[in-house]
């Protein structure tokens, strides 16, 4: 399976380093969390491994493969998918028509729809007529399409309801299990832990803690140690 390395990755904005030396590991077949405060430099992190911005210290690798200079496009055609914020469909589109855009045939667009039956019910209304957390559907279903090796998540559940929120969570358990590396940041810590194997904590731009998920999920002194930075 798939594995994408970060060495020593560091990130700069305007005046300086938002993130700092962080090293990790995202195995094809497993979720790993990424969770910390706002502002601790998650989202910058995980933009500079799809390439909407780079890196100014540090390597990032996809089965080996050094991709540091790849274009965004080139590192997704290597199968790097990042859902970003904001639920970034085309509204005007059906989703059907959303779908298409990555789904080639008949049966991939079937396969992308089998974890959504609410929108097998709505494929030929126009995207903006959906609800949030069918939105949302609509992205991961269109990212899986597009086959992705390592799936980076970017808050999924901003603007959804926590009972939305957790319909979406076992379908990225379930892409995961199909193989698919998926590198999760995520405001509701505990239900990301939950289905994470390994979870890296970030604060004050760098990484306080790293482990199994498992720990966190079982430890909240640890977890508010870590959300501190120490």
């Amino acid at each position: 399976m798939s594995e994408l390395v970060l060495d020593g990755v560091t990130v700069s904005r305007g005046a300086g380093p938002v993130i700092s030396d962080v090293s990790l590991t995202v195995r094809g077949g497993e979720v790993l969390a990424l969770v910390g405060p706002n502002g601790a430099g998650k989202t910058s992190l995980i933009e500079s491994i799809s390439g909407v911005v780079g890196h100014s210290a540090g390597s990032l690798s996809l089965d080996g493969e050094r991709i540091d200079r790849l274009s965004r496009v080139s590192r997704a055609r290597k199968g790097i998918v990042h859902i970003e914020q904001g639920r970034a469909v085309f509204p005007s589109l059906t989703v059907r028509e959303n779908l298409s855009l990555t789904a080639r045939t008949p049966a991939e667009l079937e396969a992308a729809l089998a974890p959504f039956p609410e929108l097998e019910k709505r494929i030929d209304s126009a995207t903006a007529l959906l609800s949030g957390g069918e939105q949302q559907m609509v992205v991961l279903a269109r990212a899986f399409a597009a086959k992705p090796k390592i799936l980076l998540i970017d808050e999924m559940s901003l603007g959804l309801a926590p009972v939305v929120f957790m319909r979406l969570v076992p379908i990225v358990q379930s892409i995961a299990e199909s193989g698919v590396g998926v590198l999760l940041v995520e405001q509701f810590t505990q239900l990301a832990l939950g289905i994470a194997r390994e979870a890296v904590v970030v604060a004050g731009g760098r990484v306080s803690f790293q482990g199994t998920a498992e720990d966190l999920h079982a430890d909240p002194q640890l977890l508010h140690r870590a959300y501190l930075g120490g």
